[in-house]
């Protein structure tokens, strides 16, 4: 009997054992990993992670024009937290908030709950002195369910230095204008995900911007001393000439590389959200088109030079007037006649009879071909967001009048991109290139992408090149642009005085003008081609603003780069 009892109970033991045995089997190999996966997940969390934007320096690594400026958000995740009123007492004397109002949103938040925007460095340094306490790290609970985020930010320490050239990163984290919009793709880091001890602050920098996400970072050929000396010379034509606005370009002639590009009124991108006119956003030099008056007027003796239909000694006779149809075209002095004049004389009194002489002895579809092969019947292909340009559709009409009056820079378009790149060809021998601003890209790993100029076409030929530089150094030294002269230097260069049109309708406004002045030095080996365009200056001639404006930053660059005399 007691035999009977024993067996059975040692059998019960022993189902027991195997249904026990069976389920740990069942538990910890068939089902093994899913329970791992299920631990795995209540010991850890998955924060989407983002590298950090690439950032933009001035040429030769000079300064920097747009750095990365974190900040730090300080949340909780209130059901983790074991004890609300320490863990509130706690951050409260850290960020110097009331215990009840941080209790209060603890107490009344969800799975996210943000306690801080932007903390202090001060602020972030102390939690994180805080999560490295030797009494953290033994399993306190103190700060259980509090969590660091990062606020990826954007800093531009020239503030509106170069405000126009590199844009800014908008409230949604992405690049708008300038660089930062055209660059996005290449600056913004690549996101990820990244598993994290769960219940740890997550305050080390390195582990949330890992080098293998970051944005690449470029490397400009924006000169900041030269940049700054144009910004300058921009406020003093401000100060001085009362311009509503102004642009400068400075270019390497044989390469394209921008060596800077200035734009007044500008703009601080710390604080583009103040801004209430966006307009103030665009690069004129690359977003607005205008009519460029008499600086056209050596293109149009590019044209027909290498067409061979002058030579710098042609000669007509100025009555002061020309009549094309029924319109009649007047000289910038109505009331002066200038007789048999050369082709030199032409750029050295700017005379507009003398452009439509010139026109007229060139074909309309050679004329327009050779306006395409300069770059202005297209983009330039410059590398910042939003390029504009004309096409001219009025030209390709093919009206008498249209050419005429196109010959002296009126009743065309273009950007001041577009015109300085055109100057370029005359500079450089006669090539077309297209001009770019950043020279080397940096991509995570450190590895460096040359950017290489590009040579688009050749225009004209080394004759006309020569003979239309001994031109425009003759416009310097003997025709109404001497004040463009630098003391010991031949420059290269032609002033020119334009209408401004209407926006909404035909004809010009009688009271707006628009002064430019383009030029290289040193005229016979040049070094750099520069554009002053300015917006509606005030009871002067381009001579005394734009062409003085050249003068000094001429003179500038080329002490600055320690250029000798030429003469």
């Amino acid at each position: 009997m007691r035999s009977w009892r024993v067996n059975l109970i040692f059998a019960i033991l022993i189902i027991f054992g195997a249904a026990i045995i069976s389920r740990l089997f069942f538990l910890q190999i068939i089902n093994h990993k899913f329970y791992q996966a299920q631990a795995l997940g209540q010991q850890t969390v998955f924060e989407e992670v983002e590298g950090a934007r690439g950032e933009i320096f001035f040429k030769d690594n000079t300064k920097s024009l747009a750095v990365n400026n974190d900040k730090w958000l300080l949340y909780v995740t209130p059901q983790e937290i074991e004890n609300k009123e320490e863990a509130a007492e706690i951050l409260s004397k850290i960020i110097k908030e009331q215990k009840d109002q941080i209790l209060s949103k603890i107490e009344e938040g969800d799975s996210y709950t943000v306690i801080k925007n932007k903390l202090t460095d001060e602020e972030f340094n102390e939690i994180k002195n805080l999560v490295n306490s030797t009494e953290l790290q033994r399993g306190d609970s103190k700060l259980k369910g509090i969590y660091l985020d990062r606020l990826p930010g954007r800093y531009y320490p020239q503030e509106k230095i170069a405000a126009s050239v590199v844009g800014f990163v908008g409230g949604e984290g992405i690049g708008q204008y300038g660089l930062e919009g055209y660059y996005e793709e290449i600056l913004k880091g690549k996101k990820s995900f990244k598993e994290e001890p769960r219940n740890l602050i997550l305050f080390d920098p390195e582990k949330l911007e890992p080098t293998s996400l970051d944005g690449s970072d470029l490397y400009l050929t924006i000169d900041y001393s030269i940049q700054f000396e144009a910004e300058s010379l921009l406020k003093e034509a401000k100060e001085k000439f009362g311009i509503d606005s102004g642009q400068i370009i400075v270019i390497e002639p044989t390469t394209g590389r921008i060596m800077a590009m200035a734009d007044y009124p500008s703009f601080n991108p710390n604080q583009y959200s103040k801004e209430k006119d966006i307009s103030i956003f665009q690069n004129s030099s690359v977003q607005k088109i205008f009519e460029p008056g008499s600086v056209m007027k050596p293109i149009t003796m590019a044209i027909a030079l290498n067409q061979g239909k002058i030579t710098p000694d042609t000669t007509y006779k100025d009555e002061g007037f020309v009549k094309v149809g029924v319109e009649t075209i007047y000289n910038f002095n109505k009331t002066k006649k200038y007789g048999i004049q050369t082709m030199t004389q032409v750029l050295e009194k700017s005379l507009n009879t003398g452009a439509v002489f010139v026109s007229r002895l060139i074909e309309p579809s050679i004329y327009i071909k050779y306006l395409d092969d300069f770059g202005l019947g297209e983009k330039t292909g410059i590398d910042l967001q939003g390029e504009v340009y004309s096409r001219n559709e009025n030209l390709r009409n093919g009206k008498e009048i249209n050419f005429a009056t196109a010959s002296f820079g009126q009743g065309i378009e273009m950007t001041p991109i577009q015109l300085v790149d055109a100057f370029c060809v005359i500079a450089n021998g006669g090539k077309l290139v297209k001009p770019y601003f950043v020279e080397k890209v940096v991509n995570a790993q450190r590895e460096e992408t040359e950017i290489n100029p590009k040579i688009i076409k050749e225009v004209i030929n080394q004759q006309t090149v020569s003979q239309l530089t001994s031109m425009l150094i003759s416009a310097v030294e003997n025709g109404f642009a001497k004040q463009a002269k630098v003391p010991g230097y031949y420059v290269a260069g032609k002033t020119g005085t334009a209408q401004v049109p209407y926006e909404d309708r035909k004809g010009y406004y009688p009271n707006k003008t628009i002064h430019s002045f383009v030029g290289f030095a040193p005229a016979l080996n040049p070094k750099f081609v520069i554009l002053v365009k300015l917006d509606n200056p005030k009871g002067k001639s381009s001579a005394e603003t734009a062409a003085l404006t050249f003068s000094k930053l001429a003179q500038y660059i080329l002490n600055y780069l320690q250029i000798p005399p030429d003469h």
